[in-house]
């Protein structure tokens, strides 16, 4: 079984390749994984369930992750983000969402990734967005607990 934070990784990659391509995420997922069979030269490893839920999740709920990432990144247009950075955060905010991750995990991954593929200054950037996404999600939370 592949570690939560390779996970992440190849889940990023997907939902890179699903925005570029504007392909159905099933085509994204076949795509992605005979395409590293292919790059490693010997027959894919098993697929990693939790990449595709990450992928089929960001997929399906894309709107309202927008949504949210556009109301906190002031002055910054979603459509003028780095891609990838985009992509972190959708990743990120559909894992705060879901709550099976915690929020506090989901941004130091999204952190990590960001330094990966994008730099330092784009982690600096992803943490200050998804921190506020954050408060706002234990806010409501917290609203509607009461």
């Amino acid at each position: 079984m592949a570690s939560r934070h390779r996970s992440r990784e190849r889940a990023l990659q997907m939902i890179f390749q699903w925005e570029a391509s504007g392909d159905e995420p099933e085509q994204v997922v076949a795509s992605y994984w005979n395409g590293l069979a292919t790059e490693i030269g010997q027959p894919a490893p098993a697929e990693d369930q939790f990449a595709n839920s990450l992928l089929h999740g960001v997929a399906r709920r894309a709107k309202s992750l927008d949504d949210l990432i556009r109301k906190h990144a002031s002055n910054w247009k979603l459509e003028r983000m780095a891609a990838v950075d985009r992509n972190i955060l959708r990743l990120a905010v559909f894992e705060m969402q879901q709550g099976d991750t915690a929020p506090v995990v989901a941004i130091n991954e999204a952190l990590e990734l960001g330094r990966r593929f994008s730099g330092e200054k784009s982690a600096r950037f992803l943490n200050g967005v998804l921190d506020a996404i954050r408060k706002t999600l234990e806010r409501q939370s917290a609203n509607a607990v009461e």
